[in-house]
């Protein structure tokens, strides 16, 4: 646990103080992990919006003639496949084809590539990123100068334009488009990470409460409510939405979490890692991250608890919480590759006792389209 005096204060910090949320420890940062309550906020992004600062996420720009071979060079997805206003979710990693960080990466001009990385990552990707810039491709990081919010939920686009009003060039699934606000340039991206429909603003961060309480004061009369990190885990694990450090590390590869459709293994450009997902592809997988439900009623699986079947260890879970929307513990797990099979039973290990657990499909919530 970090000293409180310490901590870094996103912009908005001054916001959520009066909004009334309390404030956690985050990777060393003053987040809100509640405002109303968990269950509450969880079940207004399921059934209308909620609003998440995400101020304390890094913010990259790559510019140049030789950024998209670059960037392909250093990055899973095939980037070049990205038109102007487009982002792909992809990953960043080592030598060793561990995951260094989870990302997204829009194309906004010809030339220039708006990377969002992960707030715990920052540094680290900024030096992964300098070890292997070239001289000809310009890398700025502007983290410290931008904030961001996303409004998670089924009725997300419509109450940021209700915020932003009609004119706004509403963004497609994955798409990205400038936008002024109050004579400020702002960028509005449509990826999400709790499993529904979502928009994500960034803006200047001189503008940043202005902005927030302007947008939940536009939303209000649709059900717009503040959220924090306690309902943001419920619903992106809900939706088996990998959180770095958690389901992600540089131990595990993106193969080995499931997230083979991120990993283009057929492009030109030889990232790192690359040479080891192909001998795992072609070897086989020896563990892979699954999702299981608790069978019955029980403690909610947490991290580190063990997964076996009889008297063998066969994995480790990751994430783990009860689920507000299903009713029952959820969690993702690390498990040898023969027992990650859908309907596979399993026993969760809990202070001692064993509690039955089945092996299930990913995801274990999906929006209706």
């Amino acid at each position: 646990m970090s000293d409180p005096a310490t901590l870094k204060k996103t912009a908005l910090f001054a916001a959520h103080q009066k909004l009334g949320a309390r404030l956690v420890d985050f990777g060393d940062w003053h987040m809100p992990v509640q405002y109303a309550g968990i269950l509450e906020e969880h079940k207004a992004v399921r059934e209308a919006a909620g609003v998440f600062d995400i101020s304390h996420m890094g913010e990259f720009y790559v510019q140049g003639v030789k950024a998209l071979d670059f960037l392909n060079g250093m990055l899973t997805n095939d980037v070049a496949k990205l038109a102007v206003g487009q982002g792909q979710y992809t990953l960043m990693l080592n030598d060793a084809g561990g995951v260094i960080d989870d990302l997204i990466v829009y194309r906004i001009h010809d030339l220039e590539y708006f990377l969002v990385v992960n707030a715990a990552k920052i540094q680290e990707d900024r030096a992964w990123i300098a070890q292997h810039l070239p001289p000809d491709v310009n890398f700025s990081d502007k983290s410290d100068s931008t904030s961001a919010v996303a409004v998670q939920g089924p009725k997300a686009v419509e109450m940021v334009r209700a915020f932003l009003g009609a004119g706004w060039p509403e963004p497609k699934r994955n798409e990205i488009a400038a936008y002024s606000w109050n004579c400020q340039w702002i960028l509005a991206a449509r990826t999400g990470y709790t499993g529904e429909d979502g928009v994500e603003l960034f803006f200047p961060s001189e503008i940043a409460e202005h902005f927030l309480m302007a947008l939940l004061e536009a939303g209000k009369p649709l059900g717009l409510k503040p959220c924090g990190l306690g309902a943001r885990d419920t619903l992106r694990l809900e939706a088996c939405l990998p959180l770095n450090g958690n389901d992600l590390s540089d131990k595990r590869t993106p193969l080995e979490a499931g997230l083979v459709f991120f990993v283009s293994l057929t492009k030109e450009a030889s990232f790192p890692g690359k040479d080891v997902l192909l001998r795992q592809k072609s070897e086989g997988l020896k563990e892979k991250l699954v999702a299981f439900r608790l069978k019955d009623k029980g403690p909610p699986p947490r991290p580190h608890y063990q997964l076996f079947q009889g008297a063998t260890q066969v994995g480790e879970v990751t994430s783990g919480a009860p689920s507000p929307t299903l009713g029952y513990g959820i969690g993702l797990a690390y498990v040898k590759a023969d027992y990650a099979t859908p309907g596979t039973a399993l026993d969760l290990e809990v202070r001692g006792s064993r509690v039955p657990v089945e092996v299930v499909k990913k995801p274990f919530y999906k929006r209706a389209v």
